[in-house]
């Protein structure tokens, strides 16, 4: 079943960036093109993400739905949310224009804007990954494989900004782009739920060779480590579309 999941999440990478890049312009439009904007959406978007990824599994340790199951509902609720970002955007756009303030009330402002419209989707972005994750077996193998996957989840992300970026902004709007991303999410839904009904709840992987896997201690050393990680990667990310805005 590893080649049929790594497609399901390209699409769902390729979904999630195109996205990020149409809600960027939208929200430029709405809020104006500064870098607390960016700043902003960015927290906002890999927020959503984090609080998906650790909500998810104590919901569904309560409801036990099959992963793939559970993956495909997740697609669903990100395109349909997706798809009403084309109105929220807009009445916040409406709001910051009856609210305007200068200074930290303006950036409060343009935060929970953000929050507001951005959170329901991203939530549920974050979601999927960990959805996939209860139906592989926690053995040195199975954790490889999550690894194939959240590669090709990034693979399909790159290839979402380019397509956004290069082609569907470029020649049509942020409606189309919008509804194109929303199809992935279908498409990868009805995918997910065709494979549910022939795969057992549970991914049988065959053992690695070698000596089985330990649980290790936790270290708060290895947290903080891999926060400090994400924290220079999306401060970069910001620095380097400020610059970039600049050349191109």
């Amino acid at each position: 079943m590893l080649p049929w999941l790594l497609i399901l999440f390209v699409g769902s990478g390729c979904s999630a960036l195109i996205y990020e890049i149409v809600w960027y312009q939208m929200l430029e439009l709405a809020i104006g093109a500064t870098a607390v904007a960016l700043g902003v959406l960015l927290a906002t978007f890999m927020g959503g993400l984090c609080i998906g990824s650790l909500a998810l599994p104590r919901v569904l340790a309560r409801y036990p739905v099959h992963p793939l199951r559970a993956y495909a509902l997740i697609e669903l609720g990100v395109g349909a949310f997706g798809l009403l970002q084309l109105v929220l955007i807009p009445l916040a756009d409406n709001a910051y224009a009856s609210a305007v303030a200068h200074g930290m009330p303006s950036l409060l402002f343009r935060a929970l804007i953000c929050a507001i419209c951005l959170l329901p989707p991203t939530i549920l972005m974050g979601a999927s990954l960990p959805a996939i994750g209860r139906w592989l077996e926690t053995t040195p193998r199975g954790v490889s494989w999550m690894g194939l996957l959240y590669g090709a989840n990034t693979a399909g992300a790159v290839a979402g900004c380019l397509i956004a970026g290069f082609y569907l902004l470029r020649v049509t709007d942020v409606a189309v782009a919008t509804w194109v991303a929303a199809a992935l999410n279908g498409v990868v839904a009805l995918f997910a739920l065709g494979l549910a009904r022939r795969a057992p709840a549970r991914a049988a992987i065959p053992p690695a060779e070698g000596s089985p896997a330990r649980p290790g201690r936790r270290r708060a050393s290895v947290d903080l480590a891999i926060a400090l990680l994400g924290a220079s990667a999306l401060g970069a990310e910001g620095v380097w579309t400020r610059v970039l805005s600049l050349l191109l």
